[in-house]
């Protein structure tokens, strides 16, 4: 796991993620929330340091996260499982946990009946317009 502490731009503070070889991102914080813009495949290799390196962030908060899936090419069920261990843990730390897809995501998760637990969202701007205001 590599993360690396990013810029200053517009309020953000962004860090690139380099989670495994098959998924990458990056985190941006503001100051009640945090997104993170994912690409790659989110399963059973990815998930141990997707779920500690998120899990962590959650902690030092902001704890309102919105995941920019949309740019994942495969989600199995190793990555629902860690999707929904992160929506609880938000949801202790009284936060909450949007999740921005893609067709292949959205069919995944529906095949599961998890879509409105997960709170899947079509695009980051619905997904941030529904934070909390700090």
């Amino acid at each position: 796991m590599n993360v690396y502490l990013g810029k200053f731009k517009e309020g953000f503070i962004i860090e690139q993620l380099s989670l495994t070889v098959s998924l990458r991102g990056n985190r941006e914080v503001k100051d009640n929330y945090q997104l993170f813009r994912l690409t790659g495949l989110m399963d059973a290799f990815s998930e141990p340091i997707f779920r500690k390196v998120l899990s962590k962030c959650i902690e030092d908060g902001p704890p309102h996260i919105v995941l920019d899936l949309s740019k994942i090419d495969f989600l199995d069920s190793s990555g629902l499982g860690v999707l929904v261990q992160l929506a609880k843990q938000a949801q202790t730390a009284a936060g909450t946990l949007q999740i921005v897809t893609n067709p292949r995501v959205t069919q995944t998760v529906k095949l599961v009946r998890l879509e409105k637990f997960l709170a899947l969202q079509t695009d980051v701007e619905t997904a941030l317009g529904n934070v909390p205001k700090a």
